[in-house]
């Protein structure tokens, strides 16, 4: 087996971080976290339009670093190596953030103004709590 050139060392390695590279893309793994998103899912989280970030979500596909199924007609999208957080955190870390600002933005919950399934079963919670 033929040993690999520092080049083609480099270029493997310079591929994943061009397509994070973008503040909107690490906003985007960010708001996708450890588990999964639908794109109302992002819309909600982000406040940005659909065709805005499917774009981006496109991009981070055919960049091998989001993988996703079809669930009736949504579609979610999680994080193929949860190794890619740990990446953001640490640059995060090198630019003088603390890791733990940046971690209180990793996705951990829904949100009440997304109406994908894995959203509304919460909505639902909350509404049934208000007074009648």
């Amino acid at each position: 087996m033929k040993k690999p050139t520092i080049t083609q060392i480099s270029e493997q390695i310079a591929a994943p971080l061009q397509a994070i590279a973008s503040p909107q893309r690490l906003a985007i793994l960010l708001a996708i976290g450890r588990g999964e998103a639908c794109v109302c899912h992002l819309e909600a989280a982000l406040g940005w339009r659909q065709a805005y970030i499917s774009q981006h979500l496109m991009a981070l596909r055919k960049a091998d670093i989001l993988a996703d199924r079809r669930q009736g007609r949504y579609v979610y999208y999680r994080l193929k190596n949860a190794s890619f957080l740990d990446l953001v955190l640490a640059a995060a870390s090198l630019s003088g953030l603390s890791t733990e600002s940046v971690s209180a933005w990793i996705n951990t919950s829904t949100y009440p103004a997304c109406e994908c399934p894995h959203c509304a079963p919460a909505v639902i919670a909350v509404e049934s709590l208000k007074p009648a």
